[in-house]
């Protein structure tokens, strides 16, 4: 059974998302025949590589709150990431484009490394606070998930899996995807944003019986 999430490594219902949807999988009595597949979301397509401003400064600026107010937004999102075992850093995120990173994403499918390549993606942002859109440091990332890291240098020094990228999206499109994460079960069930596990769990189970049935 394929499971795709469309999702951006920018996103911190993204993150969340995923670790929900981890706790489901681990549960789900048949999650070795489970295949999940990352698709490329981007928030804002038209972010420079590195903004000026921080996570504060850009949520202020977006929705038309002051940046106490920006605050107080993502302090509800910590205590919703904790509540997962994930221990947001939001002071030290480098706001930018994340469509480099989705680059290598799309790269790191075609060896397998999908997944490890969408979690260091996440732990980078939201954790470490690193810049996601510095040639440099997706390498070093690259080399970290075992990608050959001149490899990953060279793809992205082209406009290598740009074609993928866009394709998702284009595909999130069509399906009328508005907000992500947003996952696809068996290309029957939808459920979007960083439901409890409990619900993936339900639509895991849902969409495997009908598959049997069927």
């Amino acid at each position: 059974m394929k499971i795709q999430i469309w999702s951006d490594v920018v996103c911190p219902y993204c993150y969340i998302g995923k670790r929900e949807f981890e706790n489901a999988l681990a549960q789900f009595p048949h999650r070795d025949r489970v295949e999940v597949e990352w698709k490329s979301f981007e928030l804002d397509r038209e972010a420079p590589v590195r903004s000026p401003d921080d996570m504060y400064g850009m949520l202020a600026r977006k929705y038309g709150r002051t940046r106490e107010q920006a605050k107080e937004m993502v302090a509800g999102v910590v205590e919703r990431a904790r509540t997962v075992g994930l221990e947001y850093n939001m002071d030290k995120a480098v706001m930018g484009s994340s469509f480099d990173a989705h680059r290598l994403i799309q790269y790191a499918k075609t060896k397998g490394k999908g997944d490890a390549a969408e979690e260091r993606l996440f732990r980078a942002h939201f954790i470490l606070g690193e810049h996601i859109g510095d040639h440099a440091k997706l390498k070093e990332i690259a080399q970290e998930i075992g990608l050959d890291g001149n490899a990953a240098e060279a793809m992205l020094k082209t406009d290598a899996f740009t074609e993928a990228v866009h394709a998702d999206e284009y595909e999130a499109q069509q399906i009328g995807v508005r907000g992500v994460p947003f996952f696809v079960l068996d290309g029957k069930y939808a459920v979007s944003g960083a439901q409890p596990s409990a619900h993936f769990l339900g639509a895991l189970k849902q969409a495997w019986s009908e598959r049997q049935q069927g």
